[in-house]
């Protein structure tokens, strides 16, 4: 593990996460770099970046230095169910209330 892979700045705290919990650092790398949301962080001037993979989500959290430099101060995973479709077809719902008895 690189403590300034991708250019940005890992913690010692950060690394031993990954290490803890199996993670690369290439994907918190990416989930920092690439999230699909991402929110306000406890830490004063943190964000918390997170992408799910499959059935784990990666959060990282990241803030800027006084020089400008993004720090990645931790990274966690958790296992989260599949996304169920919210609605639909019109086609299916046709066909599920004239043949499908409840």
């Amino acid at each position: 593990m690189d403590k300034n892979f991708g250019g940005v700045i890992w913690t010692d705290h950060a690394l031993d996460k990954l290490r803890q919990r199996g993670l690369s650092q290439s994907d918190a790398w990416a989930t920092w770099r690439n999230p699909q949301q991402s929110r306000k962080a406890n830490t004063p001037g943190a964000w918390v970046y997170y992408r799910t993979y499959g059935n784990e989500r990666i959060e990282v959290v990241a803030k800027k230095n006084e020089k400008g430099e993004w720090v990645i101060l931790s990274v966690w995973n958790q296992q989260v169910s599949p996304k169920e479709p919210k609605t639909e077809s019109f086609l299916k719902f046709i066909f599920r209330k004239i043949f499908i008895r409840h």
